[in-house]
């Protein structure tokens, strides 16, 4: 890892030392990389400079907003969970609550963890503005607060998500990529995240600078709460705007919206499925890569960002400053908070011809999982077996 801080500022165009288009490959070998800068092993050890302030009997709250995001209930939970006990020789905990895409559920939530005295709040925010004043509540009563894939507005301790413009980046880049000569007159239509989510600003800005004069965008939609049935009703809005035939490719921001975006298509009645793009690597849209209906999915090491999230949460609160400072080697801003440290993890393009190279690579799949007898066929066609 660099010596070095890298400053992201999150609320205007931003600048990382990211290369446009250098997007590294995840891999289980990339677990070693934390390793190498004496951030995983250490966490748990006793090298730090630092007197504990906490012992291993510690308690990890953990906030996360929904549950149509499939990767949250079957990997960023229990890849957290799993660390912690690690981290702590199976005497730490993880108190956990998911807001069902409710930013006043979460508020609720946030507030019992600070009433049962966890010793660290991991927090992905349903609403980043929303969730501020619970965020200030915390840092009242001595709680560190972690802010977890999105990056939550109040007096956060740290951040740890990807370097989410890239998303938008790699994204837009695999619509050019799919028109070819194409593009110039092709029009597309937007299917964006939450209004309530900061990272959405983050992929619409990363997406639109690699589009915006190489094609046309018809049609531009925000979805309330990433809700996969708010995303179908807006693009019935396109289909009838723009006209089925019109729409040459769909830029939908993550993996369950993409799910109803090509239902809408089919339901319309398109005769060949034009690219539509997604993020999370969720195990339908991996199958639906396979099939050839979606073009693409962002795939994002789950076991890098929770483990970076829980090494960070451990480190905070046994106050072990060397090696959350490892694990830091980021900053960001937030409209209220300048300097943030973070642990940005890079991004992968997921397509027909990596998925052995990255999801079953890294254990996030097995080739059964994906190639069940629907998709068998498929698996054939494109060597996975």
């Amino acid at each position: 890892m660099p010596g070095r801080h890298q400053h992201v500022n999150l609320h205007t165009p931003r600048r990382t030392g990211v290369p446009r288009h250098a997007i590294p490959l995840i891999t289980s070998a990339a677990a070693l990389l934390l390793a190498g800068c004496g951030a995983i092993d250490s966490v748990g050890g006793s090298g730090s400079s630092a007197s504990p302030e906490k012992g291993d009997d510690i308690t990890v709250g953990l906030l996360l907003p929904d549950t149509d995001t499939a990767r949250f209930e079957k990997f960023d939970r229990p890849l957290i969970a799993k660390r912690v006990a690690s981290l702590t020789h199976g005497k730490g905990k993880v108190r956990y609550a998911n807001a069902g895409s409710s930013a006043a559920t979460q508020s609720r939530q946030f507030a019992q963890m600070i009433s049962a005295r966890a010793d660290v709040i991991l927090v992905d925010a349903v609403d980043s503005k929303a969730i501020a004043p619970e965020v200030q509540k915390a840092k009242d009563a001595g709680i560190p607060v972690i802010a977890y894939d999105r990056l939550a507005e109040g007096p956060i301790d740290g951040y740890v998500s990807h370097d989410n413009e890239l998303v938008g980046e790699v994204q837009g880049r695999a619509i050019v990529d799919a028109l070819g000569e194409k593009a110039g007159t092709s029009k597309i239509v937007m299917v964006n995240g939450s209004p309530a989510d900061p990272n959405t600003a983050r992929f619409h800005e990363g997406a639109i600078s690699e589009l915006k004069g190489r094609v046309v965008v018809a049609k531009s939609y925000y979805t309330k709460e990433w809700l996969p049935q708010v995303a179908k009703a807006n693009m019935q809005k396109a289909i009838q705007a723009v006209g089925l035939n019109n729409i040459a490719a769909v830029y939908s921001a993550n993996d369950g919206m993409a799910g109803a975006v090509i239902d809408a298509l089919k339901e319309a009645g398109v005769h060949k499925m034009p690219p539509v793009t997604g993020q999370d690597a969720d195990l339908a849209a991996v199958q639906r890569i396979v099939a050839g209906e979606q073009r693409m999915s962002v795939y994002k090491s789950f076991l890098l960002e929770a483990t970076g999230a829980a090494d960070m949460a451990v480190a905070k609160v046994q106050g072990k400053a060397i090696e959350f400072d490892a694990l830091a080697q980021d900053s960001v801003d937030s409209p209220t908070q300048k300097a943030i440290p973070a642990q940005l993890v890079p991004v992968v393009a997921l397509t027909k011809e990596n998925i052995k190279a990255t999801v079953i690579k890294d254990g996030v799949y097995t080739v059964k999982d994906i190639c069940t007898a629907k998709y068998a066929a498929d698996c054939a066609a494109i060597g996975l077996k």
